[in-house]
């Protein structure tokens, strides 16, 4: 199965002032990602304001960022929804794209059973040869996908790459960890807060926000931990700690929306119903944000 990489952001999405998608500048951002410590990128995820961009703004994204960077790095694709006919189109097209992977998350709002979950990322996995990433977010699509559920998954489609889990739950990460049913099924941590103890029960990746700014950082945490260096590792968390605190001190993306803007990308704002980012907010990860400029 083809490799995804380590270290993945969760990518914004550039609007230009009149609120339209800005690929040109999408491109830009996936490029110094890479260049700052990432193997890769996920296009139109949570981060990326998935839920507001259009199949053709998606599509565009998906093409373009694989064209610029090419084998420097990979793209995942959000495809994912609640509709399942329409996670299955949005698939296959994602693939003519050329894109390395596919995220999908768990359906939101419907609050699916476990049966419904696999009846769904089964359809996804059937309709493509590409590693898929189902993604875990109970806090934004309200249903949290069981353990046994993935793990049945990965029994049944060999193109199940791993998870991105975000409950932010140990004993779920501990227990999808212990029972993998194959060698090759890949755990991201989903959260930049729990990347380090993620690591410490057998994790492996990270599916990030604040790799936008510190993708070095992450990935020299993740390096000084596989070598046993855990003081280094332990350090290099607790420095990251504040920014990444001020990273979700507002519903994301708009705060690493404003950091990108900051430090000289042209993000734009988050699109409706995602409101402004709070001045007060601003303050506090003005300074913060130093240590990463360009």
């Amino acid at each position: 199965m083809k490799q995804l990489g380590r270290i993945l952001t969760a990518m914004i999405t550039p609007f230009d002032e009149r609120g339209e998608l800005d690929v040109a500048e999408a491109v830009r951002v996936a490029e110094f990602l890479v260049e700052r410590g990432n193997d890769g990128v996920v296009v139109a995820g949570s981060t990326g304001e998935g839920n507001a961009l259009e199949t053709g703004e998606k599509l565009a994204l998906f093409a373009e960022t694989k064209r610029a960077l090419g084998a420097r790095g990979t793209v995942v694709a959000g495809t994912g929804g609640n509709n399942t006919r329409h996670s299955v189109d949005l698939t296959k097209r994602a693939e003519q794209c050329g894109v390395d992977g596919i995220l999908a998350t768990v359906p939101a709002y419907v609050k699916p059973t476990p049966d419904g979950m696999l009846t769904h990322f089964g359809a996804i996995a059937e309709c493509t040869t590409l590693p898929i990433i189902v993604y875990n977010i109970p806090g934004r699509t309200g249903v949290n996908m069981p353990p046994a559920t993935f793990h049945e998954l990965t029994r049944r489609h060999a193109n199940i790459a791993g998870i991105k889990e975000s409950t932010g739950d140990v004993n779920q990460f501990t227990a999808i960890v212990r029972d993998r049913t194959r060698e090759d099924v890949t755990f991201w941590c989903g959260d930049d807060y729990i990347f380090l103890p993620s690591l410490a029960i057998g994790g492996y990746g990270l599916i990030s926000v604040a790799g936008h700014v510190a993708g070095r950082e992450l990935r020299a945490m993740a390096e000084a931990f596989d070598a046993g260096d855990v003081d280094t590792a332990a350090r290099i968390h607790h420095d990251l700690s504040p920014v990444v605190a001020a990273l979700f001190q507002t519903t994301n993306p708009i705060p690493v929306k404003w950091a990108m803007n900051r430090l000289g990308f042209k993000a734009g704002v988050c699109r409706s119903p995602l409101g402004a980012m709070p001045p007060a907010l601003q303050q506090m990860l003005e300074p913060l944000l130093a240590p990463y400029l360009p």
